[in-house]
């Protein structure tokens, strides 16, 4: 049975059950008439200041384009295919606007195929590379995992444009993935991204979504589950400067019994304006009996000025589950931890380095791709010299 097959399968057993809807993720659809222009007023858009997206929701179509970079190992292929051609694919239908715009006007997608089978140590890279915030551009991205094949998956995002993605990752059976999206954009860009994935049975996939740049980054990523015995494990790391709005929206969608899922995110703030918003949610549907399941959220306050908003939601339609819980914290620097490094002659801007290190070793660690996680210990390091550190690095 096919990536699809399965798919299809799942989801009219989930209509037969009856299945509802989360009242923080609208119903999927690819008709832009179902996911009217936000207010600001609605749930979901409360938090994302409208006026800085600069236009993209009002969905004008545009011919501009990111610049692509590919470094695909022996066996990985990449092709254009039509819209119509991704949805008979298994394309996870959009369930917010951004995504259906990107859908609508996208102009086809990129498809990225892994055979079954197909172990290989080398990343899937992507580096998408923007020109100028002038740019509207619109991505569509499907990649499709055959059974039992273990892969990485890196996606780059840098210099400047208004971007609005949709892509979906479907994961055959047995399959172990690693994704890593990487939002390291100029101060002036905008970036709107949903990333749907579908775990198949007994499949394993990590999902890291790391943001530093950007004036406005609101990153959307679901994951649901096309048979028994998936697990999912998102993680999060975002580091949010001066006037900086960057926003991470959480949805674990338990579809099918015996699955699990684990959400950490971690993030850090400073300057004044600097604004972070991280809401996780994890449905649990009726059908969806012996389930695990834990979101977690944790956000670090380095200067006067911020504002982090942090929201877990659990919406459980089953008591027969093995486990569900969240938690959320907002602080500034541990005092305990800075009074014992200072009590061993350590200065206060150094401890409170070394604290800020301590907060986020333990997440860059599970990336799991070498080169991105002394990346990201070097970045971290640079926007602490910015402020709690006082001086630019050279």
């Amino acid at each position: 049975m096919t990536v699809v097959d399965t798919a299809r399968e799942s989801v009219a057993s989930a209509l037969e059950l009856g299945r509802v809807e989360s009242h923080l993720n609208p119903p999927a659809s690819y008709d832009l008439a179902d996911h009217p222009v936000p207010t600001g007023r609605e749930e979901v858009w409360r938090f994302t200041p409208l006026k800085r997206l600069r236009g993209i929701l009002d969905g004008e179509p545009s011919s501009d384009c990111l610049t692509w970079e590919t470094e695909l190992p022996e066996g990985v292929t990449v092709s254009t295919i039509s819209a119509q051609e991704a949805r008979d694919l298994g394309e996870l239908a959009p369930n917010e606007r951004p995504a259906a715009l990107a859908a609508a006007h996208s102009g086809g997608a990129a498809l990225i195929d892994v055979p079954a089978d197909l172990e290989t140590d080398q990343p899937i890279t992507i580096r998408l590379h923007g020109e100028s915030v002038d740019d509207l551009v619109w991505g569509q991205l499907l990649f499709r995992v055959g059974a039992h094949a273990r892969v990485t998956i890196v996606l780059i995002h840098t210099g400047s444009a208004r971007y609005s993605a949709i892509s979906t990752f479907l994961v055959g059976d047995g399959a172990t993935v690693n994704v890593l999206t990487l939002q390291d954009w100029a101060d002036d860009a905008v970036h709107l991204g949903r990333d749907a994935i579908r775990v198949g049975r007994d499949a394993s996939v990590k999902h890291t979504a790391i943001s530093f740049g950007g004036d406005l980054v609101r990153m959307h990523a679901n994951v649901e589950y096309a048979a028994p015995g998936g697990e999912a494990e998102l993680l999060g790391l975002y580091f949010a400067d001066e006037g900086q709005h960057i926003e991470h929206r959480l949805f674990a969608d338990h579809t099918a019994p015996k699955t699990k899922s684990h959400v950490l995110y971690k993030g850090a703030l400073q300057g004044a304006g600097a604004h972070t918003v991280w809401v996780g949610n994890v449905l649990i549907r009726k059908v969806a009996e012996g389930i695990e399941t834990y979101e977690e959220n944790r956000n670090l306050v380095l200067t006067d000025g911020c504002q982090a908003d942090s929201i877990p939601n659990l919406e459980i339609e089953t008591g027969d589950i093995e486990g569900a819980g969240h938690a959320s914290a907002t602080a500034r620097f541990d005092d305990e931890q800075l009074f014992y490094l200072r009590s061993r002659g350590v200065s206060e801007k150094e401890a409170q380095r070394l604290v800020v290190h301590g907060f986020f070793n333990d997440l860059i660690r599970k990336v799991g791709v070498v080169s991105i996680e002394e990346k990201l210990l070097a970045t971290v390091e640079a926007e602490l010299a910015r402020n709690v550190l006082g001086k630019e690095l050279p």
